[in-house]
């Protein structure tokens, strides 16, 4: 995972529209037989693609400039000009881009295979043979192109993943992830040990599956840039569900999920609308009286289970747990379908506007 890069500053320029040609038929009876110019091309797209092969946005690292390619001028005998080539640049799932100047969210791919033309080329200009009427019969002027979009652009990666793991460095999140799939995170008895986002999928019952992401630790005034800062802290946005890992031996459980709870809400207070629950890591250490003195502390709201990496202890309830809060978020999700007519007229009416 050394090379997971999940934000690229990249300069964008789609392309021009071919200018429209001012011309006029000649026939060997007649110099002047009427306007034949034709329409310019359409200068090339920026096209962002989705790719779900692809989990990191290294291999456009090195690309400071992308440009399309202008569409031809028209010619005459109403020959239109070539469109522009377009670029499409392929991404991996949760790929946003932002304008770098208004910080406005451009674009973002989610599917495999989407596409999305989040700079459009520049329309071609139109021939002098369009602008011919009755009382027009010779126009002597055609249209430029239109210029197309440039601008600085940021493209970020934002991990798509069902269950975030949030805690503190060496809260057990990366044991955690390693014991209940198959993803094998660097483990080690020093705070960040974790770069990066690891991803692994869950098995569950009846062949079903979540994907969980261990993201790098959190520390008190991440929110400002400590630590790590939020350079992970955005991930965290794309998750379902967060995990609250919290070890056994903290000396204030409660504080800890306040403080995590806190950074959360100082990064984006819209991160407290998701689900949350919690997982007392370690818990092999504790006995029934101590587990009992830590639920006390713990919030009432909040959903808790004890865990344990090295006994097994507590993953498949952990598991159904996960499981039934993802269940509520999709049925929450899930959009009612609108059968009306009228809204459909319209809908169709808009596409063929944009189109």
């Amino acid at each position: 995972m050394e090379n997971f890069v999940d934000y690229i500053r990249v300069f964008c320029k789609s392309g021009h529209g071919g200018a429209g040609s001012k011309h006029f038929m000649r026939t060997k009876f007649k110099a002047l037989a009427g306007p034949d110019g034709g329409d310019g091309g359409r200068g090339g797209h920026l096209i962002l693609r989705g790719n779900a092969q692809l989990w990191t946005l290294l291999h456009l690292r090195w690309y400071k400039n992308v440009l399309a390619e202008n569409g031809g001028n028209g010619s005459g005998d109403n020959c239109t000009g070539h469109n522009g080539k377009d670029i499409v640049i392929e991404v991996p799932l949760g790929t946003i881009v932002r304008d770098e100047e208004t910080g406005e969210v451009e674009a973002e791919v989610l599917r495999d295979g989407e596409e999305i033309i989040f700079m459009p080329g520049g329309q071609g200009g139109r021939g002098n043979a369009y602008f011919k009427s009755p009382t027009n019969q010779a126009p002597e002027y055609a249209q430029p192109g239109q210029p197309g979009l440039e601008g600085w652009k940021v493209l970020e990666l934002k991990v798509l993943a069902d269950v975030g793991l949030v805690g503190f460095p060496n809260a057990g999140k990366s044991t955690l992830l390693s014991s209940i799939t198959a993803a094998r995170p660097k483990i080690a008895n020093y705070a960040f040990t974790t770069l990066t986002p690891q991803l692994g999928m869950v098995p569950y019952r009846d062949d079903r599956s979540f994907c969980m992401a261990d993201l790098p630790g959190i520390i008190e005034g991440a929110h400002e840039g400590k630590g790590l800062g939020h350079r992970f802290l955005r991930h965290i946005e794309r998750n379902a569900v967060l995990l609250f890992v919290i070890p056994a031996d903290s000396t204030d459980h409660k504080k800890e999920f306040d403080i995590l709870l806190n950074e959360l809400e100082q990064f984006n207070p819209e991160l407290l609308d998701k689900q949350f629950l919690i997982a007392i890591s370690k818990s092999d250490m504790l006995d029934e009286e101590l587990k009992e003195a830590i639920s006390a502390e713990l919030p009432a709201d909040v959903p808790h289970v004890f865990i344990s990496a090295v006994t097994q202890t507590g993953l498949q309830e952990l598991k159904d747990i996960l499981w039934d809060a993802l269940s509520v978020e999709a049925a929450q999700n899930r959009a009612p379908m609108d059968t009306s007519e009228e809204d459909d007229e319209e809908a169709s009416d808009e596409d063929f506007t944009e189109a």
